[in-house]
């Protein structure tokens, strides 16, 4: 596009120049924390989604063509990852709701649900990589074992066990009273 003052350092970006690419987020990166920011409402969302957007458009940048300023790109980039966050927002805000239910949670609201949340959080995050891409699949994506096996390239007892693995670690409780049985 004529007249687009950034073409000539997304071009030299394309084609490898990092100076040309750190110029390009020198100039533009506070105009993608406001945008993130203004779309979340949140700053430290933004923050995240700003660094996101950062590395995605090293991948992005060669797909520039052009037809519409770099700005403009650049912000529906940032649009968009803003939304992707969301949607990953919603998918782990689903995830604990459901994984409450496993670990035996669920219960009417009275008062310590934030505190349960904040239990399901750090339980979650101490789980073994393995196990939490797992429950993210089954649980959270609400695939069967069968689906899951095959999107982590393991066996259907494989899923089973880790699920079992992963209500045994989350209710520790429950795995006392078993193994005393």
């Amino acid at each position: 596009m004529i007249g687009d003052p950034d073409r000539d350092l997304v071009d030299r970006a394309a084609g490898g120049d990092r100076d040309a690419f750190e110029a390009l987020l020198r100039r533009h990166y506070d105009r993608i924390h406001r945008v993130a920011w203004r779309v979340t409402g949140l700053r430290s969302d933004a923050q995240d989604i700003a660094q996101d957007v950062c590395c995605t458009l090293v991948e992005k940048i060669g797909s520039f063509k052009g037809e519409a300023r770099f700005t403009t790109w650049l912000v529906g980039i940032v649009v968009n990852a803003c939304r992707d966050h969301r949607r990953r927002g919603l998918t782990l805000a689903r995830m604990r709701e459901r994984m409450a239910v496993l670990a035996g949670l669920a219960t009417p609201p009275d008062g310590r649900d934030h505190y349960r949340r904040s239990w399901l959080a750090s339980e979650l995050a101490r789980l073994d990589p393995l196990l939490r891409d797992t429950v993210v699949l089954v649980v959270g994506e609400d695939l069967t074992h069968a689906e899951a096996a095959r999107a982590l390239g393991v066996a259907e007892s494989t899923v089973s066990w880790r699920m079992h693995e992963v209500r045994r670690q989350l209710n520790p409780r429950t795995t006392e009273v078993e193994d005393d049985l």
